[in-house]
């Protein structure tokens, strides 16, 4: 049995898309709440509304608005909103997954100017994949590391084994009554990220995988990918992965 590997990208479409990630002058779309079309739920500030720009063949794409407030970002939320973010966001991609009419669903999230998004208003991604299934690309080791914090059924580490390369951070849940918790870890990456990185990082990734009764999120800071990378497919780890673990727990005493 063949296995889909690729999406079209309908560049017609793409081409369309506004752009105000690096343009502060346009207009935001996610603002003009009163102009939004095709509102699926609302809780709120947060709006799931299907992609007004569907950009890949054979998908059903939609748009999880998570604030009012344009220039915020998730690392800055409050708890409460945090909480009912992650709640709202986890729990509809769960039901599209289980509808039966998608090989896979992803959730995803771009933040920055090098993160593959074209929107700054703060957003996901759930996208229903009819012929992808995307956890045939994803290995179990690339979620083991060293561990920073752990609370019940969540862990939180830095990946040994990244997928793309230097530090990438996961937080593992398999027990959902404790999303608050992988919330605050997911949270704690993001700042830490934008914050604290050795390195001057603006951008950065989210996303989320079902595997094996588990839930798991990679923390993906953004930079220019390296060549390695890109032309071989060979992620490099770095050699301080003990260090960062020490300056995460200072700085966030955990």
């Amino acid at each position: 049995m063949s296995i889909n590997t690729h999406l079209q990208f309908l560049q017609t479409i793409g081409s369309k898309k506004p752009k105000t990630i690096n343009n502060q002058v346009a207009s935001c779309p996610f603002c003009q709440v009163d102009q939004l079309e095709n509102i699926l739920v609302e809780k709120g500030s947060i709006i799931l509304l299907k992609n007004k720009f569907p950009t890949l063949k054979d998908t059903f794409q939609t748009v999880l608005i998570e604030t009012d407030d344009c220039q915020s970002e998730f690392s800055l939320y409050p708890k409460e909103h945090l909480y009912r973010l992650m709640d709202f966001a986890v729990s509809q991609w769960l039901q599209m997954s289980k509808s039966g009419e998608y090989q896979s669903v992803l959730l995803f999230k771009n933040h920055g100017p090098l993160s593959g998004g074209t929107i700054r208003h703060p957003h996901m991604q759930i996208v229903g994949l009819k012929y992808v299934d995307y956890r045939e690309n994803i290995k179990e080791n690339d979620f083991v590391g060293v561990e920073i914090a752990s609370k019940r059924s969540v862990e939180f580490n830095i990946s040994s084994e990244p997928r793309m390369g230097f530090y990438e951070y996961n937080v593992n849940l398999t027990n959902l009554e404790d999303l608050s918790i992988m919330a605050d870890y997911i949270q704690m990456a993001a700042h830490y990220i934008l914050n604290h990185n050795r390195f001057k990082c603006e951008s950065y990734n989210l996303f989320f995988y079902q595997l094996h009764n588990r839930i798991s999120c990679k923390i993906i800071p953004r930079y220019a990918t390296t060549p390695l990378f890109i032309g071989y497919s060979i992620p490099q780890v770095s050699n301080d992965l003990d260090g960062t673990v020490e300056r995460i727990k200072d700085i966030y005493h955990i």
